[in-house]
């Protein structure tokens, strides 16, 4: 017989966790190696908004799930 296997529902929150804080790191780190003199707005919508917003709709994604 062929047995399903159940899949965590956790990994794409696990790689999408990944992608981000790769993504955030790899701004941040061209942002202090070229002293980019981009507005603090910019700054903060790329490091701290982006991350933030996507914890948030991932909670809200494992929360209604049974």
């Amino acid at each position: 017989m062929i047995e399903s296997h159940k899949r965590n529902p956790l990994i794409s929150w696990y790689v999408g966790l990944v992608l981000v804080i790769v993504g955030v790191g790899y701004v941040a780190r061209q942002m202090y190696i070229t002293n980019c003199e981009a507005p603090a707005a910019a700054i903060f919508i790329i490091l701290g908004a982006i991350p933030l917003i996507y914890l948030a709709l991932m909670y809200l994604t494992l929360k209604s799930q049974p």
